[in-house]
């Protein structure tokens, strides 16, 4: 079957909204205050395990972290803030965009503990994907991680992408090895996910209390 040759857009620096979050492009002086008490100091320095920097024992250390991923083009950051405060709660980015083959992938995926299985956390992901392939026009959306880090295995499977298999010593990340787990949702199974993603972001899914009615992989 032929193939379009129209390539893909880039992602830009634009705010995506949603009803709990909304996905900022990332800006070190109006997002340190919120990332530093969301992922900063000691006592935070698990949620930088699987990343590929951190974590930061000061804020000035994350601020020059920021730095350099704000003006970044590929990754491409976005801070992901509390839809009513503003405040950053983690950071996202798209990357290894390629706009002929329309593949992009999200990654560098950061959250603190209030997006961390949460309606905002699920809804932040629900709005990158579908600002790349409904506004963006990808064909392939890509979710990469170490293979060992089996809460991210599980949240790919959650949001519906499917497993690949597994690149082994693929990286070497903070003089470790990496073995990658690949994971994909292509263009032609994304309608039913947005579907299914719509049904559980939708308030009457929630109780008062802001538990779920209907899980995800269910809805």
């Amino acid at each position: 079957m032929s193939l379009s040759a129209e390539p893909a857009l880039r992602p830009e620096r634009i705010r995506i909204s949603g009803q709990t979050v909304v996905l900022e492009p990332l800006d070190p002086v109006r997002h340190a205050e919120g990332l530093w008490l969301a992922a900063g100091g000691p006592a935070l320095a698990d949620l930088w395990q699987w990343m590929s920097d951190g974590p930061f024992p000061d804020r000035a250390s994350l601020e020059a972290s920021l730095a350099g991923k704000a003006v970044s083009e590929d990754p491409l950051f976005y801070a992901i803030a509390d839809a009513r405060t503003g405040t950053a709660l983690g950071l996202a980015s798209f990357l290894r965009i390629d706009t002929s083959h329309r593949v992009i992938e999200v990654g560098s995926i950061m959250y603190g503990p209030a997006l961390q299985r949460s309606r905002a956390g699920t809804e932040a992901m629900y709005l990158m994907m579908r600002y790349a392939f409904d506004e963006l026009g990808y064909r392939r959306y890509e979710w990469k991680c170490n293979a060992l880090n089996t809460p991210s295995r599980r949240a790919a499977l959650r949001y519906g992408f499917r497993f690949e298999g597994i690149f082994r010593q693929h990286m070497i990340i903070k003089g470790q090895n990496r073995d990658t787990a690949w994971f994909s949702i292509l263009d032609s199974e994304w309608p039913a996910l947005k579907a299914n993603f719509e049904r559980w972001l939708a308030p009457a899914n929630f109780d008062a209390s802001g538990q779920q009615l209907t899980s995800l992989r269910k809805s």
